[in-house]
């Protein structure tokens, strides 16, 4: 059996048990965050480890929060720590890599671009986003891949990781222009959707 089969099925057995102080305190600090208080979110999850340290690698929300506080180190920290527990997962690898762009520039984010198998991740269009951070593909394939799925949460995904792409690219128009329509798409209560809102607030874009 695979190492990273017995490390992964530890993982899930370790978050069913998490106590219920620590997801309580998760859940204030997404709540935090969606209110655009990135510094309370950050409390929230530092509270949430020391009440039960295990819950640290499912912390990628501590990571997105990491990012707009320009944490960049510790947020790529949190999402290679969050690989153990979720190998496979687009965008825990587009969230380490616009850390690693954002400190270290897009050429050694590809190089140090979190290899993952992307057919495990069935969501569109995040296998085509995850070639456009690799330098194998383009924002054209991305779109074309969300125009087919034809619904809102897969054109919501295209725009704020073009959007996210873009900004570390020092394309700031496109990056405005990608993030207003992640946020004009029609959806409720999906946390990556409240990201593009809090992304826009961060940046001080005019409504």
């Amino acid at each position: 059996m695979p190492t990273s089969f017995v490390l992964y099925a530890l993982s899930v057995f370790a978050m069913a048990t998490i106590t219920d102080d620590a997801n309580s305190c998760v859940r204030r600090g997404m709540q935090q965050f969606r209110e655009g208080k990135v510094a309370e979110s950050l409390e929230e999850f530092a509270e949430a480890m020391k009440k039960d340290p295990r819950i640290e690698p499912y912390l990628w929300q501590q990571g997105i929060s990491q990012y707009y506080a320009k944490q960049y180190a510790e947020g790529r920290r949190q999402f290679e720590l969050h690989r153990v527990v979720n190998p496979h997962d687009v965008e825990n690898a587009a969230w380490h890599f616009l850390c690693v762009a954002q400190a270290d520039g897009l050429q050694k984010a590809r190089r140090s671009l979190i290899e993952i198998d992307t057919a495990r991740d069935p969501r569109v269009p995040l296998a085509q986003v995850y070639a456009l951070y690799a330098g194998d593909g383009s924002a054209a394939e991305i779109l074309a891949a969300a125009a087919e799925a034809d619904n809102a949460q897969a054109t919501m995904y295209a725009h704020l990781y073009l959007g996210l792409y873009y900004e570390v690219a020092g394309e700031p128009a496109k990056a405005e222009t990608h993030l207003r329509q992640a946020v004009a798409a029609k959806l409720e209560n999906v946390y990556m959707h409240e990201v593009a809102k809090v992304h826009i607030q961060q940046r001080n874009w005019m409504p």
